[in-house]
């Protein structure tokens, strides 16, 4: 009766953390609207950009460039009458809005809604420490001639690709994770669409983040450097190269390659025939995640399947006996790690690698050999943020009686980002 209670109390507490979350969500989104209130109320048509020659300032200035047969004085005078938004102010935008500012464009647009953290300085080099937790926002959103979409995720590619069909403009789009990047051209001069080629979203749990997989900053500055080509070359009349052709970019081996894309499709909702949006939508429910790269909390388990790290701390200085199963990746074992852990990978865990499964049925065979022949092994699974913890339960769960006996397992909430807010501060983020 006594741990019915206390399971009630606990449903209770998490169920009250639910409802402050929801409570500060919707607070956050007021504000948010409210704000966007405030800008369009102050938005005014933007003034048109009217460069006929260049000044002896100009001459000085771009002479480099001046002296370039495909550029010249014509093309000079195409980037300064031409506006650049940059949709995405990270790890592309950055070196993208550096180099055009730098070669002349008229008028760039930043619009970028995330904060800039110190785990992001390795990769966007507009900013410095002094400058974290600064947002950019530009309301004006499409009254630019081309775009650039330097975005994280795959809501706001959708929301971008929309904006940019339903008002004809080029869209310019990259992206870069880990040692790999991608670069082509939407919309431009009668090719497809980012709907033509990907007419449904991936489903959310097979979409990696820089988060979740790393990137090299050098890796991201590549792409953002061929993206800001590609957009100057469009601005100075040029033929883009990648108007159906999609650039892909193996830092690893130090190559690049070409694929070309299918062409534009006459069934695309957006762009296509018979067109079935014509205005923007909601993206976050179209795709089922939110507008951002923050790893998505899952929640896969019940309250039961799962301990907080303050009841995990109490279990450890109890002196409990236990196995704690950290199932990142080695690259991120070697990072940080809790010392009384054991690393098996969640994707050896899936698989049944066979040394790996032997290797935990010796840890549990070792403790229970020290515990009472009637009791369980309790099994504890952690991993960075809670999510592939929670995944290694159900695994684990459903291989317990044959493959592995005599243990329970539990999902530490949270993960070793929640042991380093909550219980240990020197603990390393990342």
């Amino acid at each position: 009766m006594d741990d019915d209670i206390l399971s009630l109390k606990k449903q209770l507490l998490e169920k009250d953390a639910e409802i402050a979350a929801l409570k500060n969500k919707l607070e956050q989104i007021q504000k948010d609207n409210s704000l966007l209130m405030d800008l369009q109320d102050k938005v005014s048509q933007l003034t048109p950009l009217k460069y006929t020659a260049l000044t002896n300032d100009d001459i000085m200035r771009y002479s480099r460039q001046l002296l370039l047969p495909e550029l010249g004085v014509k093309g000079q005078i195409s980037l300064l009458n031409t506006s650049v938004l940059v949709v995405g102010c990270g790890g592309l935008g950055c070196p993208l809005a550096l180099y055009l500012a730098a070669a002349g464009i008229g008028r760039l647009g930043l619009l970028d809604y995330d904060e800039v953290e110190l785990s992001n300085l390795h990769r966007q080099v507009l900013h410095t420490e002094r400058t974290q937790a600064f947002a950019f926002l530009t309301p004006c959103a499409f009254m630019y001639d081309i775009v650039a979409d330097c975005s994280d995720n795959v809501p706001t590619r959708y929301l971008v690709n929309d904006a940019c069909v339903l008002s004809g403009k080029p869209l310019v789009s990259a992206s870069a994770l880990r040692m790999e990047g991608q670069l082509t051209v939407y919309n431009y001069n009668g090719g497809p669409c980012y709907r033509c080629l990907y007419p449904v979203p991936p489903p959310p749990d097979t979409v990696t983040n820089c988060s979740d997989g790393g990137v090299l900053g050098v890796v991201v500055g590549v792409m953002g450097c061929l993206q800001a080509l590609e957009v100057l070359k469009i601005a100075s009349r040029q033929k883009s190269s990648f108007g159906q052709q999609l650039l892909m970019f193996d830092a690893q081996d130090g190559r690049f390659r070409c694929i070309k894309l299918r062409a534009k499709q006459a069934s695309c909702v957006v762009c296509g025939d018979m067109p079935s949006v014509t205005e923007l939508q909601d993206y976050e429910s179209f795709c089922g995640s939110a507008a951002t790269d923050k790893c998505r909390r899952l929640n896969l388990l019940s309250a039961e399947q799962r301990v907080s790290v303050q009841e995990y701390k109490s279990i450890v200085d109890c002196g409990t006996t236990h196995l704690l199963l950290d199932v990142r990746p080695k690259v991120e074992v070697d990072i940080c790690h809790l010392p009384v852990s054991i690393n098996i990978p969640l994707a050896s865990l899936e698989d049944q690698k066979t040394d790996h499964i032997n290797f935990l049925k010796e840890k549990i065979s070792e403790l229970k050999s020290q515990m009472n022949s009637e009791s369980q092994v309790p099994v504890f699974v952690v991993c960075k943020l809670g999510n592939d913890s929670q995944k290694a339960v159900l695994v684990l769960e459903k291989m317990s009686g044959t493959e592995l006996e005599h243990i329970t397992v539990k999902d530490i909430t949270g993960g070793l980002m929640a042991w380093a807010n909550k219980i240990d501060p020197s603990f390393p983020k990342y």
